[in-house]
């Protein structure tokens, strides 16, 4: 019994060893393992066996320490960046905190200086400028140089409007560095202060319209170093370009531009072929619908040539300080286009006729008429336009209402030499011819801007527009205050500046009615044989007062008179 269970103990207790090496997990027949054991693990090495077909299930050794800094030094600062972006209480005066995004906020509505200072105040602050800098869509900014705007323009990667007046001179370093600080950039707009200077040339522009093909909103003033234009671009929807002079070519391709405006200088040698301009326009800007050309070589060949354009969608046309546009260019212009909204001639010579043409054309689509420092016009022809265009809104007469007190020339009263005998002429005598004025009455019930500045032959005006709110009476020298009548409820603003005292008085006692209260407010009546003043029963009274309660009596607004 003893025996059996001696053997029956051997026989538990002795096991098949395993087949493959303890170490590296290979076949052990043949196999001579070279890894060598671990120092003080010889007696455990059977307890990690490892199967040679089954690398998958391995534990990967720990990776070195330099690494596992390098990790946790990564997933501080994306923790720190969170923290960021949720935000944390910025300290302003006094140790009260504030949310950053109410500083931002305040930040966004201070001008680019005030940003810039608020970033030297702490790191918070600094910050709080940073993310202002970076979400700025729109900038304005008024530098002396290339150097701040370089400076400014890499803070803001979001930048798409970028307006800029400035003081120094300009030139394509300008463009350069506008070209590469603002990749998405879509209106650019540079203006220029007394003294300053734009010296870009016609190469220099072109090459950045050509490269910036996001843009599409093109303003720049004192282009007068331009010498040619030619510029190509798919995008750009707007241009705008003054102080022209003198341009040897004139190429502006872009099929989808909307609005032009050029600009030139009032100078005699101007060379700028403005009828080779205008026919190209539409074959190159087939979609223009606002056109501006200021210059003083306008004609009506120039006007005959944007008839043969062909540009059916314009809208809104201004040519001004044209002299020598003639009544024939109006003609013109009612044949080409047939829905006007802004019509500007001011500068030219079309008279009444003309006027009367306009007015038989756009009846149901023209809202602005600009007229002013046209000398034929008359009083009359204004009234016309005013009757026959219900949709006016905005009406510019200026300068042409003029009294003619010209002197009449010299006159020789005697030869210079007969029969060798000098005589000696008689000095000139200064006639004056007498002024014509006119009297000017505007019934209209859409007008709300209606501007005579400088109109001298006028003294006599009647205005009844109930929707009018801003008038213009600057130097209307001989307009009488008797013979002046206002009848504009909505009266906001009117500009008097070089009229007499006594129409300055006229006209604020009848828009800001300062003498109302000095009045009864009691109607009353005189009987027929004008004996005796006789009071309006009460009941009368009470109605009176009872609309004004309500609002059905004649309300007046606050008007103000300016002077300067």
């Amino acid at each position: 019994m003893a025996t059996s269970d001696a053997s029956s103990a051997a026989a538990a207790g002795k096991k098949r060893g395993s087949y493959n090496c303890g170490r590296c997990g290979l076949p052990k027949k043949g196999h001579v393992c070279s890894v060598a054991a671990p120092a003080g693990d010889a007696g455990t090495e059977h307890k990690l066996p490892r199967r040679a077909l089954h690398f998958d299930e391995a534990v990967a050794p720990p990776p070195p320490p330099a690494k596992r800094v390098k990790v946790e030094v990564v997933e501080v600062d994306s923790d720190e960046g969170e923290r960021e972006d949720r935000g944390g209480p910025v300290e302003v005066a006094g140790g009260r905190r504030l949310p950053w995004e109410a500083v931002v906020e305040v930040l966004r509505r201070l001008p680019p200086r005030g940003v810039a200072a608020s970033a030297a105040v702490s790191r918070g602050w600094r910050e709080c400028a940073r993310r202002v800098w970076r979400a700025a869509e729109e900038l304005r900014l008024r530098a002396a140089g290339v150097r701040p705007v370089g400076a400014l323009l890499p803070r803001c990667p979001a930048l798409s409007t970028l307006v800029l007046r400035m003081e120094s001179d300009v030139d394509a370093t300008m463009l350069a560095c506008v070209a590469f600080s603002c990749p998405s950039l879509q209106s650019l707009e540079i203006s220029m202060a007394d003294g300053a200077a734009n010296r870009m040339t016609g190469e220099e522009l072109t090459r950045f319209v050509s490269e910036k093909r996001s843009l599409s909103v093109l303003k720049l003033d004192g282009c007068s170093n331009l010498a040619f234009l030619n510029i190509n671009s798919s995008s750009l929807s707007t241009l705008w370009l003054s102080d022209l002079s003198s341009l040897s070519k004139s190429v502006i391709n872009c099929p989808n531009m909307s609005e032009l405006s050029l600009g030139f200088t009032q100078q005699n040698n101007d060379s700028t072929d403005l009828i080779s301009l205008m026919d190209s326009l539409g074959r190159t800007c087939s979609n223009l619908r606002n056109l501006h050309i200021s210059s003083i070589h306008l004609c009506n060949e120039a006007v005959f040539a944007l008839e043969s354009a062909n540009l059916r969608g314009l809208c809104v046309l201004s040519l001004i300080l044209g002299s020598k546009i003639t009544d024939a260019a109006v003609a013109s212009i009612v044949r080409s286009y047939a829905s006007l909204d802004l019509l500007d001639l001011s500068g030219s010579s079309i008279t009444d006729n003309g006027l009367g043409m306009i007015c038989k054309a756009f009846p149901h689509t023209l809202t602005r008429l600009l007229l002013a420092l046209c000398p034929n016009v008359t009083s009359g022809g204004v009234q016309v336009a005013t009757a026959q265009l219900p949709l006016l809104q905005l009406m510019d007469c200026g300068k042409s209402l003029c009294a003619n007190s010209q002197p009449e020339a010299e006159r020789s009263y005697f030869g210079e030499i007969f029969g060798g005998i000098k005589f000696c002429s008689k000095l000139p005598v200064q006639r004056k011819q007498q002024p014509t004025y006119q009297k000017l009455i505007i019934k209209h019930a859409n007008l709300k801007k209606l501007s005579l500045w400088g109109c001298s032959a006028l003294d006599a005006l009647y205005v009844n527009c109930p929707e009018l709110s801003d008038l213009n009476l600057n130097s209307c020298t001989n307009l009488h205050p008797e013979r002046l009548l206002l009848q504009c409820p909505s009266l906001k603003d009117v500009h008097a500046s070089g009229c007499r005292d006594m129409l300055i008085g006229a006209i604020r006692n009848q828009v800001m009615n300062e003498f109302a209260s000095a009045e009864p407010r009691v109607p009353c009546k005189r009987l027929a044989d004008g004996s005796k003043r006789v009071q309006v029963p009460h009941f009368m009274l009470e109605q009176q007062f009872e609309e004004e309660k309500w609002g059905g009596g004649l309300k007046r607004s606050q008007c103000t008179v300016h002077l300067s």
